[in-house]
């Protein structure tokens, strides 16, 4: 047998090629980065990334109104129904932080954020429908929400509008996680708006950088970067979703305390954790408890948050 000038010599593998994926989900794009071959089959890796976040949308959505989330909402109080495994998924662990965070995360805040025309159903507040929805006691989804996770059901012990517009998004990113991992696929940056997460790092050894955004609600500036690799981070705030009446400017973050929109001082809250679905929740746990319950509930849970005040001031655990 013949030999050539290159018998022996090791044959590095070629470097891996930067690629990009976006489409459209849950009314606003997803973004995916990663590194592999070239000869990477890209549309099949697309379609399986859509038909993930699709499906979370259709589960998930409080504007479709088939979705699962919804047939749960019109369901009568003490009636069983049946839910796939993925919204059990998010309603176990918004059901967890909100006990955790002393309720400043309550996804049965849904008539609430309706009310104050952030829902599918009023696109400005409504008088009538916030003192509806403000009636004391008013039930919330930690004392009013039964999960039989091994049946795949779920039961309403009172009248309940869920609403999962602060976590859906992060689980939908873990989704696409789940995705990426299936395909072997080991560096990449994915996002679903403001949420990301990262496996990895670059072929050059350097973590994935997600800009730490300005919270101003005029125009959208870096006034840092967060550096990640292996984790998620979310950022809640009150910057980007809001209404102008004549009282003011009025937050999308509901608080459910008070039933109102959000008056703390505390303009935006990002979190770093492992999962994209837990970050999202966290942040709005945080944004929702100000900067004083805020840290320290932070610190009780050990989590990597930033602070950003409304006069600039900047906080972290970090």
């Amino acid at each position: 047998m013949s030999k050539t000038s290159t018998d022996g010599v090791p044959r590095h593998a070629p470097a891996p090629l930067r690629h990009s994926l976006n489409g459209e989900t849950m009314g606003t794009r997803y973004s995916v980065v990663f590194y592999g071959p070239e000869d990477l089959r890209t549309e099949c890796l697309a379609r399986s990334l859509f038909a993930a976040v699709d499906r979370v949308d259709r589960q998930m959505s409080t504007w479709k109104v088939e979705s699962d989330l919804n047939r749960l909402n019109s369901a009568p109080v003490g009636e069983w129904v049946a839910v796939p495994e993925e919204l059990m998924t998010v309603l176990a662990e918004a059901l967890r932080i909100g006990r955790l965070s002393n309720g400043a995360f309550d996804i049965g805040i849904g008539a609430l954020v309706n009310a104050w025309g952030f829902g599918p159903e009023c696109r400005h507040p409504d008088a009538a429908r916030i003192a509806a929805a403000s009636e004391t006691p008013r039930a919330t989804a930690a004392d009013s929400l039964l999960l039989d996770r091994p049946g795949g059901r779920v039961r309403k012990f009172a009248p309940l509008s869920l609403d999962l517009s602060a976590i859906a998004k992060g689980f939908g990113v873990d989704e696409m996680a789940r995705i990426m991992d299936e395909f072997r696929l080991n560096a990449w940056l994915i996002g679903i708006d403001g949420e990301m997460r990262a496996r990895g790092v670059k072929p050059d050894g350097s973590f994935w950088a997600v800009a730490h955004e300005r919270p101003d609600r005029h125009a959208r500036d870096a006034m840092g970067v967060i550096e990640l690799a292996d984790m998620a981070v979310a950022t809640s705030g009150n910057y980007r979703r809001w209404l102008e009446t004549g009282n003011g400017i009025v937050s999308h973050t509901i608080e459910p305390s008070r039933g109102a929109p959000l008056v703390n001082g505390v303009a935006s809250v990002s979190v770093i954790t492992p999962t994209c679905m837990s970050a999202d929740a966290w942040a709005t746990a945080l944004l929702v408890s100000g900067i004083e319950r805020g840290l320290a509930l932070a610190r009780s849970a050990a989590l990597e948050a930033i602070f950003v005040m409304e006069d600039g001031t900047v906080t972290s655990t970090l």
